[in-house]
């Protein structure tokens, strides 16, 4: 019997750091990209005729940008699960 916690029963920022984690290691853009589209200020410059499509950019600057609207955002529940599911099921797929 495993002693691992489930990864959604861990605290949010800890699923966050692992899932970025594994992105940077397999430097993954798309996965950075996925999780700043799903971000609330993102889909506010979206309804706004922003583009989304128009992440630019290094991969590293792209890292960045995703990690500080995390420390600028409050999540709402509904985006806080969405993402936490997305951790979760991103660290299975690539561990």
């Amino acid at each position: 019997m495993s002693t691992e916690p489930v990864l959604e029963d861990l605290p949010f920022e800890e699923l966050r750091t692992k899932a970025f984690h594994v992105a940077e290691k397999h430097l993954d853009l798309g996965f950075f990209t996925d999780v700043f589209s799903h971000m609330p200020s993102m889909n506010a410059i979206e309804g706004e005729g922003g583009d989304l499509g128009a992440v630019g950019g290094t991969f590293i600057d792209t890292v960045r940008a995703v990690r500080e609207m995390f420390g600028e955002t409050e999540l709402d529940d509904t985006t806080e699960a969405l993402l936490r599911a997305r951790f979760a099921t991103y660290i299975r797929e690539r561990s």
